[in-house]
């Protein structure tokens, strides 16, 4: 969990890029793995702790992952080490900005954060719970909660089971800090003095076991992604200067080196294909449930799984660098986000406790003073408040059901770049998707040319592909690849002078004459467009071809009209996403009868032709006006300006797309529509199980505060009740693992 709120600083709640807080130019920055931070009781201790100390400027928890980011102004990272030991924490410095070398640490196995119980920690556990439950029983037994064999059962269940929680309780007490382990330990000792030694030694141990089970399940939700990680092998068969295929470590292949995959092997780096084809199961990256097929000049991807065929490949990305490794460090960042619900948590339970607390003295000081009550009973009913005080439940309900979210989406091919979309997405009322590369293929083809002027058709073929060589509009590539399907062997001309006219063509000069290469809405704005040329145009666009004219000055040469094919998961994502309540518009540079033609076969009823990235734009502020949350899905490079406005910016196939997975707010890894449609189906399902464990950890606390008032609840149920709610929540959370 992070301690910085981030701020909503759009119309509706776009997030504002992450900051950590206060950070001062120039400032160091180090990075610790602290084994046991799990709870926001130790962040309140490290936090108290180091507002005290002089040099540091800036903190950052993320309590899923167990790292403390702290930015400072010391000479070193001793002091900040010595102070985290003080508190047993046993921190270990995981990166330094001041000393990039990692003294003192083997291997990034010690890194990990996976939490262990050791043997013998095991054994005093099971010490303490059978002498725990004995002593209760000679107690119950005998009738006698004092006598010596109690004790001595009830202090061997103490010391085996509660020293760790006793020892952080004495550790809050001297930094006057309000948390959990205090709380406990002022209620075993408080029960201790009033000669309940048998319930002392029960809550002791039922706390101690919670806390382990607790830990080892948020361990599950921690590891969700890591499993991501195993996908990529660690050894890589790559050619060396003496053409010989050996084995190396993947981490030590150099980019550019020749790897070969086998039949069922997986890839261990990202690369492109130079020799071989097979078919290759890419679910680790893009979440596709098919194989796809690969060949010469095709990208392969870290992790995925090799099927058939034998290749070799050019390593493009070192392991460290790959898409796979991105994906991952992307959603361990974002797991330190907190997504609003959190922040609500957060801020509910920094009044909470401190009330509950006061009105624990309350119950223990006025009926005894104002009322003539005897002293003891009403003690026991303010220990059992004191125990419900904590709100971990509560508190730790929404980082593990947020992360569980996070990770169900990453390994389906959906990387969420946040909680806060997370929880945005099932808002969306609307989504405006571009046409090229998102409904359809964003490969199309030269389907018709035709001459306006008569003369030399291979002439102008090449003029047009010299033109288009330049630019990388996928019409553009499709007029390129028809003049290489004419196997001419000519050379292309030099073009000087060139410019894109964004949203409508480009233009050049060749061989000194101007010459441009545009749409139907070039053609009007160079007002060329006659009655005859206009027909043409017309026809081509209601079949729903994309048509572009080649001229020069003021004369018309030739019609090229290229079509796109519809991706097969287009319509079928159009309808569900409709089902769901979602307007779906289609915002295309395109001309509209071609927009209506492509809208009409996929099921879209508003589309808008025409549109320049400022036309779009405006259609995302005037989306939003009339239906509120909007998303915008595009290649997340072209359509930036929108995709930047609007509530959640979609990349569609992002994958080895480093710029779409920086910039957008969701990558969809693979080309699949219907994904949308998922994320939004998680966002409800993730916003679901937040309001139940909202609702289990507050109501649980409402029955037993009331309970323990009325003096009905005992302190071994108020803890049990606490950590079974604590564990209920997490592993609600964790049914969102398999949501997707």
């Amino acid at each position: 969990m992070h301690c910085c709120d981030h701020d909503h600083n759009h119309d509706h709640g776009k997030p504002a890029a992450n900051q950590p807080e206060a950070v001062a130019t120039g400032a160091a920055q180090a990075i610790l793995l602290i084994q046991k931070m799990d709870c926001p009781t130790e962040e309140k201790l490290i936090r108290d702790r180091f507002n005290k100390m002089a040099g540091i400027v800036g903190m950052e928890f993320n309590l899923m992952q167990r790292e403390l980011t702290v930015h400072h102004n010391l000479p070193s990272v001793a002091g900040i080490v010595a102070a985290l030991k003080k508190l047993d924490l046993d921190p270990v410095v995981k990166s330094d900005t001041q000393n990039v070398e990692r003294e003192g640490l083997a291997d990034h196995g010690e890194l990990s954060g996976d939490y262990r119980i050791s043997p013998l920690k095991w054994t005093l556990m099971a010490i303490s719970g059978v002498t725990a439950i004995a002593s209760e029983v000679v107690a119950w037994t005998s009738g006698n909660e004092t006598s010596w064999l109690v004790i001595a059962l009830a202090l061997a269940a103490i010391l085996t089971g509660g020293l760790d929680t006793l020892k952080k309780g004495w550790i809050a007490l001297r930094h006057f800090s309000l948390n959990m382990n205090f709380l406990m330990s002022l209620a075993v000792i408080g029960a201790v003095l009033i000669g309940q030694w048998p319930e002392a030694a029960v809550v002791i141990f039922l706390f101690a076991a919670a806390e382990m089970i607790e830990a080892l399940s948020l361990d599950r939700a921690r590891n969700a992604i890591k499993g991501l990680m195993a996908m990529a092998p660690e050894m890589a068969t790559v050619r060396n200067e003496n053409n010989e295929w050996l084995p190396l470590s993947a981490v030590q292949v150099q980019l550019d080196a020749l790897v070969r995959v086998k039949p069922g092997e997986r890839v261990p780096l990202d690369g492109i294909i130079v020799d071989g084809q097979s078919t290759i199961n890419q679910a680790p990256i893009t979440g596709e449930s098919m194989p796809v097929a690969k060949q010469s000049g095709d990208t392969v991807f870290a992790g995925t799984i090799n099927e058939r065929g034998t290749f070799d490949y050019r390593v493009t990305a070192l392991q460290s660098n790959s898409t796979l490794a991105r994906i991952i460090k992307s959603v361990q960042q974002v797991q330190g986000e907190r997504a609003p619900t959190q922040r609500f948590v957060d801020q509910f339970a920094r009044y909470y406790i401190p009330i509950v607390v006061l009105l624990a003295i309350l119950v223990a000081v006025l009926p005894p003073l104002l009322l003539a009550q005897p002293f003891q009973p009403w003690l026991y009913k303010a220990l059992v408040l004191l125990v419900i005080a904590c709100p971990c439940a509560l508190v730790i309900s929404t980082p593990v059901t947020v992360v569980s979210g996070l990770a169900a989406a990453a390994r389906h091919g959906i990387l969420i770049k946040g909680g806060v979309y997370l929880e945005l997405g099932r808002k969306l009322k609307a989504l405006a998707l571009d046409k090229t590369g998102t409904i359809t293929v964003g490969k199309p083809v030269v389907t018709d040319t035709q001459q306006i002027h008569t003369g030399d058709l291979h002439g102008m073929l090449r003029l047009a592909a010299s033109l288009s060589q330049r630019s990388d509009h996928p019409v553009s590539s499709a007029v390129v690849a028809h003049w290489q399907a004419q196997q001419s062997t000519e050379a292309l001309h030099e073009v000087s002078d060139f410019e894109a006219l964004t949203g409508r063509g480009v233009r050049g000069m060749i061989g000194g004459e101007p010459y441009y290469l545009g749409n139907h809405r070039l053609i009007h704005e160079l007002g060329i467009c006659g009655p005859e040329l206009e027909a043409a145009l017309d026809a081509f666009e209601q079949t729903g071809k994309t048509a572009v004219v080649l001229g020069s000055g003021a004369s018309p040469l030739l019609i090229l009209a290229a079509a796109d094919t519809i991706r097969d998961s287009s319509q079928a994502a159009v309808a569900k996403l409709q089902q769901m309540g979602v307007q779906v518009v289609m915002l295309t540079g395109d001309n509209p009868h071609t927009a209506e033609a492509i809208g009409g076969k996929v099921g879209i009823s508003d589309v808008r032709g025409n549109q320049l990235p400022d036309d779009k734009l405006a259609a995302i502020n005037e989306l939003r006006a009339r239906y509120g949350y909007v998303g915008m899905v595009g290649d997340g490079i072209n359509d930036a300006p929108a995709l930047a406005k609007a509530d959640i910016g979609f990349a569609m196939g992002a994958a080895g797309t480093d710029t779409a997975l920086e910039t957008a707010d969701v990558a969809l890894m693979d080309d699949n529509l219907g994904k949308l449609a998922d994320f939004i189906g998680l966002s409800k399902k993730t916003h679901t199980v937040l309001m139940q464990n909202i609702t289990l950890a507050l109501g649980i606390k409402a029955v037993f505060l009331v309970l323990a008032l009325g003096g009905e609840a005992t302190l071994w149920m108020a803890v049990f009740a606490d950590m079974g709610a604590s564990l209920l929540v997490v592993f609600n959370g964790l049914r969102l693992l398999r949501a997707v």
